[in-house]
């Protein structure tokens, strides 16, 4: 033991002793009293002994010697393994090839040491002790941090049931309020006071902004619920079908809407069609005073599709491109633009079902690029069957 050492600085140590030669353990033991470990040992040199000791209380450490009359050290590894226990095994031995201590590392070994030179014991049992501890600790934290990927699931998975169901049955009753206060500003608009008129026009409109959010609160819950498998799906009929479904947007607004060819994607095309007429009605609403044009093209990288979608909006600012996907966040108010902050939100989750990814930059000339990534589908119709040019606009 070193000088200063008591019994105080010493580290405990439980070893399963596997050694035929009683002069050899002594040594052992020894040596590692000498440097800090207040030893408890047990014997064993027979398989039996070996897998009955590891049955019994639990060892820091198992030291084994290579070759014993009736038993392997080796076979202390695979026992090991059998019992589910990671404690770290070193071979004590009084000669080893290199060759055969290099197998035996890749077997499980922790490490070997030879019987003349039982310096590097001590050593070699804090460095495997110290291993194990950090393999201990993080298996532990693994094991915790699954433990709440799963509790954060199975909670937005509540939480989806809660806004869809919430959402579903409010729209009843909340159609019902819109109806009738729009029928009461229809019927005795001018026949009550001025204020009367205020409060009837306050509550339609309250009514009105309730049902919009309502729906697309249902909207952001369905994705990831009624999407059905992804599969080989068109992006060019996907924007086509976002298209068709903002006719009178576009005419209204009379925005140029072009792409490239694009192509097939693993993916669900109800949900294809919602991101991309979320991202053109994004742009739509956001434009400026010049003739607003979107483009939508796409590059192949490696086994995914980087998406584009630029227009020459108003664009935004570096600061706020991670906050405009995330759910209920506005930059404006509702005097300037409309909505309920929820059309990028959409787009974002849509993306992340596919196992892809959705950033904004900025455009050259002002405006917004939005990029999105989706997976490329390995087959021959990578730009879908259609490869005219294709153009949207206000001309009716």
């Amino acid at each position: 033991m070193p000088a200063g050492t008591d019994n105080k600085e010493r580290t405990p140590l439980t070893v399963l002793l596997i050694e035929d030669n009683a002069s050899d353990a002594e040594l052992e033991i020894a040596a590692l009293r000498r440097n800090g470990f207040d030893v408890r040992h047990q014997l064993a040199q027979t398989r039996e002994e070996v897998s009955t000791g590891l049955d019994g209380s639990p060892y820091d450490l198992v030291l084994a010697d290579f070759n014993l009359p009736h038993f392997k050290g080796m076979e202390a590894v695979e026992i090991l393994q059998q019992k589910g226990l990671d404690t770290p095994l070193i071979l004590v031995t009084g000669a080893l090839t290199s060759i055969t201590a290099v197998e035996c590392l890749k077997q499980g070994a922790t490490d070997f040491v030879l019987k003349d030179d039982l310096s590097r014991l001590s050593p070699s049992v804090r460095r495997a002790l110290s291993e194990t501890r950090l393999k201990q600790e993080r298996a532990s934290a693994q094991a915790e941090l699954a433990k709440k990927v799963e509790e954060l699931a199975r909670s937005n998975n509540e939480l989806e049931q809660f806004a869809y169901i919430s959402s579903h049955d409010l729209q009843e009753p909340l159609r019902m309020v819109a109806a009738y206060t729009q029928l009461l500003s229809d019927r005795y608009r001018g026949r009550l006071d001025e204020n009367a008129d205020k409060y009837i026009a306050y509550a339609v409109e309250g009514a009105l902004r309730m049902q919009a959010l309502i729906n697309d609160l249902l909207a952001f819950s369905r994705v990831g619920r009624d999407g059905g498998e992804h599969k080989p799906t068109d992006c060019n009929a996907a924007v086509e079908e976002a298209v068709r479904n903002l006719t009178a947007a576009i005419r209204e607004s009379g925005v140029i809407v072009t792409r490239n060819r694009l192509p097939f994607v693993n993916g669900n095309q109800v949900h294809l069609i919602q991101l991309f007429q979320n991202l053109i009605g994004n742009a739509i609403k956001f434009r400026k005073g010049t003739p607003p044009t979107v483009n939508i093209s796409a590059e192949l990288e490696e086994d995914r599709w980087q998406i584009t979608v630029e227009d020459n909006g108003i664009g935004i600012s570096p600061e706020h491109r991670e906050q405009i996907f995330v759910i209920f966040q506005r930059l404006h108010t509702r005097d300037q633009y409309s909505g309920n902050g929820l059309g990028l939100a959409i787009c974002k989750k849509i993306v992340e079902q596919h196992g892809g990814r959705i950033w904004v930059e900025s455009g050259g000339e002002g405006g917004s690029i939005f990029r999105l990534t989706l997976p490329a589908v390995t087959a021959d119709r990578t730009f879908g069957d259609r490869h005219e040019a294709f153009a949207a606009h206000s001309a009716g």
